[in-house]
């Protein structure tokens, strides 16, 4: 019998769990090659062919995207299937148009081919758009969960940039674990929050293994999403996170829409950054595609620990990488911070910037004056530490969720900015999560029980 011919287009995470699922042990298929995109310094590797399984002995090349037309030329392509998030729908169908002039197929691979089974409770977050608070919403659950005398594992949507064999299944327990596993910053980004608030988190490559590996250790599931990609794992509770700075957003990339039509809760993030007539035609958008989920409203709270050294300051603004990068958004909550506290200047990076960095803001015309914490490998940190210290700055406004000074020296002040996650009142996602955990946990009374989280 023929094999068919695969190509995944993909960025070093969904791309690798859809061929281990679907792909690693069919022989009907060949996947000849993987694109990657999105993400620097992912290309130029291969699939190692302990993780790509007896079928390839050779393992699998990943080439960048660029080169796919080539490619389904040369590699005789048949199929190409699409495996990574946060792309709006006609840049998707660009892509798509591409590949079917050429003669292939197009595909996507949906949940129920993709979505693992637990035998523990799973909890999913996901949402419409990167940097919608994702975050925020699973370290909040975590808590929450924390507080009913259970135990959550985190397990995180795959950030695998680095050797792909060791990093088949990561447990970061503490803070020592990130440089063990020689993190990112991007990596840093997702795990040092969990880590330090004293949650056990799980990421990698082989989903398999590490939902054994975590299944071992928590009374319950947290899937804390990468970008807008839906779950690697079938949630008992699927929650979904809508971001009302982008308002319109919710229903134009892929596979963020995905999310939002599957979602038992929806939460609208950032409640207290608009207005409430933006927030009522959102809330009506969302119960018009989705009538049968709960629509919540949460904060994002923006602190710092001392703001009065802020007021007066020339202020270098260090912001979340990738929701600055593909997620779209000229700034963050460093540039928020740095206005509510009074800064004097705000510092524009880009004349200072160095190298790699220099080509971010080329490639990402939108961003605004202020740094992306990019450090994909340890040349790209240089780059990062290079432009703030050449920044004409009387201190650094640090609003990446780690602690830079952990893997940089730096000569100027640096000022942590925090933003947390807070309801209204009423509570309606401790309500939920407490509702959840109740069939769970039967030995305290509720009002009692809720009352004490």
């Amino acid at each position: 019998m023929k094999r068919k011919n695969i190509l995944i287009m993909g960025a070093a995470g969904r791309d690798f769990h859809n061929f281990n699922l679907c792909f690693r042990d069919n022989p009907s298929c060949r996947v000849r090659a993987f694109t990657a995109a999105q993400i620097p310094y992912i290309t130029n590797r291969r699939y190692p062919p302990l993780l790509a399984g007896r079928l390839y002995p050779h393992g699998i090349p990943i080439f960048d995207e660029s080169e796919m037309p080539e490619l389904i030329r040369k590699l005789r392509i048949d199929e190409v299937i699409f495996a990574y998030s946060d792309i709006s729908h006609s840049e998707l169908m660009h892509k798509a148009s591409l590949a079917l002039s050429l003669g292939a197929d197009f595909s996507l691979k949906g949940p129920d081919a993709t979505m693992l089974k637990s035998r523990k409770p799973v909890i999913s977050v996901s949402a419409v758009r990167t940097g919608a608070g994702k975050s925020q919403v699973t370290r909040y659950i975590c808590g929450l969960i924390m507080g009913m005398r259970m135990k959550p594992v985190v397990i995180r949507h795959p950030m695998p940039y680095g050797n792909l064999l060791e990093q088949r299944v990561e447990r970061f327990t503490n803070l020592d674990d990130l440089a063990l596993h020689r993190c990112s910053i991007e990596e840093r980004e997702e795990f040092e929050p969990l880590i330090s608030a004293g949650v056990t988190v799980f990421a990698g490559v082989d989903y398999q293994q590490i939902l054994i590996a975590a299944e071992g250790e928590g009374d319950i599931l947290i899937w804390d999403g990468g970008n807008n990609d839906f779950p690697f794992l079938r949630p008992d509770l699927e929650i979904t996170l809508v971001d009302p700075l982008r308002a319109g957003d919710e229903t134009s990339y892929f596979p963020g829409e995905v999310n939002l039509r599957r979602a038992e809760v929806i939460i609208i993030n950032k409640a207290n950054t608009v207005n409430d007539d933006l927030l009522h035609r959102l809330q009506e958008t969302l119960a018009a595609i989705n009538p049968r989920a709960a629509i919540l409203r949460t904060s994002s709270e923006i602190r710092v620990v001392n703001p009065s050294v802020i007021q007066g300051k020339k202020v270098l603004v260090v912001e979340d990488g990738p929701t600055l990068t593909h997620g779209g958004m000229p700034s963050g909550a460093g540039f928020a911070a740095a206005v509510k506290f009074s800064a004097a200047e705000i510092v524009d990076p880009r004349p200072y910037a160095s190298n790699s960095i220099r080509d971010l803001y080329q490639k990402y015309p939108h961003i605004g004056p202020v740094l992306p914490a990019m450090g994909y490998n340890r040349s790209q940190i240089e780059d990062l530490r290079e432009t703030v210290e050449r920044s004409r700055s009387d201190l650094v406004l640090s609003a990446t969720p780690i602690d830079l000074l952990r893997i940089m020296k730096l000569s100027k002040p640096v000022v942590r900015v925090f933003y947390d996650l807070t309801e209204s009142p009423y509570e309606p996602l401790k309500a939920i999560i407490f509702e959840f955990v109740k069939q769970l946990r039967t030995d305290l009374p509720p009002e009692k029980a809720l009352h004490e989280i």
